[in-house]
């Protein structure tokens, strides 16, 4: 049984930073790519960044390039957000997804086969 399990969201002042961390359990296939999605209130879930097994491929939206790092550790199967210069509108609940099938659509969400709980990010003074 495939898990997704989010952490490390909290309340975090305009500038500040955060990281987020994605822990994957019950992935079987060689060729996945994590995916981190937001869904901020009364806005549509939208794809922040990714990367592809063993990170040979990493990509971010326009809104958070610059800004966020995402990075893996295949020992601890785990996908990291490192958040930076963060602003309210980055205020969302910030989800993780898994797919186990190559796709060219790396921010779809239907080429995802596994979603975490999310967990809360909150920019405010």
């Amino acid at each position: 049984q495939v898990q997704l399990v989010e952490s490390g969201g909290g309340l975090v002042q305009p500038g500040g930073s955060l990281r987020l961390s994605c822990a994957a359990s019950g992935l079987t296939s060689e060729h996945y790519g994590i995916g981190w999605f937001r869904q901020a209130p009364g806005k549509e879930r939208e794809g922040v960044s990714y990367i592809s097994t063993g990170g040979r491929i990493i990509d971010y939206s326009d809104s958070v390039k610059g800004r966020f790092t995402i990075s893996g550790d295949n020992a601890k199967n785990t996908v990291y957000l490192q958040m930076s210069s963060l602003k309210p509108e980055d205020t969302a609940v910030y989800y993780c997804a898994a797919r186990i099938r190559a796709s060219v659509y790396r921010f779809r969400e239907g080429e995802y086969d596994y979603w975490g709980q999310g967990t809360q990010v909150t920019v405010s003074s």
